[in-house]
């Protein structure tokens, strides 16, 4: 039998609104509608419940990497994440040779079907010399796609994003490709106009890789990119709220034109994540971290984040004002259903995977809960 378990007094952050001294039945690894009268119960007055987190863009975390890595580091990286709310993370790699990526593709698609992870994203090497941030220039190449086709093989189903800088030569055509195979086309690293981007999106693009980092200013005669993924509907926006990525105005104006259904809040995180300073390497690029600021040692660029979701929560409420709800959306909802998982993760209802975070007043985590099982026990 399943063993049940009865979550109460906690406000309870559901899809239609916030249950003040709400409860949730866990029953087996799911949320369940009712429970035995024998069932375990836990007090949890005083504070929140919301949702697991979904992140969508993530290279590692906890010392390890998710693109060079052995199984054990991913699988390191993974649980560190875990221990700050992440449910579910999508592993992304960076830019190297292809055949080193098809390789690394096949070592990650492997976790993806065990359901350690949600998929794999690749960012490079289809992206622009001009907007390379922390890639090797060296190793980036236009989007062919046929060379985008072989990283999809290689992911055998397990690929859920690319990012491309799509003005490039192919760059349209392989948008029209991941559109057909059910892959999100991500437009980042880029150096296109307005049109160029209007027209990548009339092609089937739906993401907005870390919008604002890594492309042109907001201009008010060439308006570039950030103007057409704002405007769309159909764009989501990566938001990286570690207070380096964005300034908080920049992180308001994306919220107030993108509206709530429409941002993504995600990490970018490398092996620093929950790991702390040193010499890491990013690829083939070392970083070095300071500060828990992550910059290339060579030139000084922005190298991901050491940022967890947990932090981006608290960030979000307690610093740029958004409401709990709000931030659910964008941490948990929106990139659930990005990814087609929404029927099983993103919001607090029954018959979905049991994926839950308790925050307290302060919103620092206690307790997680990924498939009904204690990540971190509360309390």
């Amino acid at each position: 039998m399943a063993t049940s378990k009865v979550l109460a007094g906690a406000q309870v952050v559901l899809p239609t609104g916030t249950l003040t001294n709400g409860r949730v039945i866990v029953e087996g690894s799911r949320i369940a509608g009712s429970a035995p009268a024998d069932a375990e119960t836990l007090d949890l007055t005083g504070h929140w419940l919301v949702p697991g987190f979904v992140d969508i863009h993530n290279h590692g975390g906890g010392g390890a990497s998710f693109t060079s890595g052995t199984v054990e580091d991913v699988l390191k990286g993974i649980h560190t994440h875990r221990l700050h709310g992440t449910t579910t993370v999508v592993a992304s790699t960076v830019t190297g040779e292809m055949d080193f990526l098809a390789q690394r593709a096949g070592l990650l698609s492997e976790l993806a079907e065990q359901g350690d992870l949600a998929g794999i994203h690749f960012e490079g090497p289809f992206i622009s010399p001009c907007r390379k941030g922390a890639h090797s220039e060296g190793l980036l190449r236009h989007p062919d796609p046929a060379d985008v086709r072989k990283l999809l093989d290689a992911a055998r189903g397990q690929a859920r994003m690319v990012t491309l800088a799509t003005e490039l030569p192919g760059g349209i055509d392989s948008v029209r490709l991941l559109a057909e195979h059910g892959v999100i086309a991500a437009i980042g690293h880029t150096d296109a106009t307005y049109e160029q981007t209007v027209e990548a999106i009339d092609a089937g693009a739906t993401v907005a890789t870390h919008l604002f980092n890594a492309m042109p200013g907001l201009g008010h005669r060439a308006p570039g990119p950030i103007a057409a993924l704002l405007e769309d509907e159909r764009i989501t926006v990566e938001l990286i709220n570690d207070g380096t990525h964005l300034h908080p105005a920049a992180f308001e104006l994306a919220f107030h034109h993108a509206g709530t259904d429409r941002v993504a809040l995600i990490t970018d995180a490398m092996d620093a994540a929950g790991f702390g300073d040193g010499r890491y390497m990013l690829g083939p690029l070392e970083v070095e971290v300071k500060d828990s600021v992550a910059r290339l040692v060579e030139g000084g660029s922005i190298a991901g984040s050491t940022l967890t979701q947990d932090r981006a929560f608290k960030r979000s409420v307690t610093v740029d004002g958004l409401s709990v709800e709000d931030t659910v959306r964008a941490i948990s909802a929106n990139p659930a259903k990005l990814l087609g998982q929404y029927d099983k993760v993103g919001s607090l209802e029954p018959g979905k995977d049991a994926d839950l975070v308790v925050l307290d007043a302060a919103f620092d985590v206690k307790g997680v809960m990924r498939k009904g099982e204690w990540v971190v026990e509360p309390f």
